[in-house]
């Protein structure tokens, strides 16, 4: 739900509970999406250790079964610069 900032100030009780049962809520000022509140559990999941935290370690996370990744073999073709 969005809720102008206005309103969100006057609400915040609701605005919390509603973060927490039916997810994000986005706050506007001046029609403008300016703020998001989020539920704790939302806030961790996105902060979670899990989450790698450098391309490195991401891909080292990635789930590769299946996925061919072994190099050609075949001889790169001659050229004549």
């Amino acid at each position: 739900m969005n809720w102008s900032l206005a309103k969100a100030k006057d609400n915040l009780s609701e605005v919390v509970r509603r973060a927490t049962s039916e997810g994000p809520q986005s706050i506007t000022v001046h029609g403008e999406e300016a703020a998001v509140v989020l539920s704790k559990a939302d806030f961790d999941s996105l902060r979670s250790p899990a989450t790698p935290k450098t391309f490195k370690a991401w891909l080292r996370a990635m789930d590769f079964d299946g996925v061919d990744l072994s190099r050609d073999q075949t001889p790169a073709k001659e050229l004549d610069l």
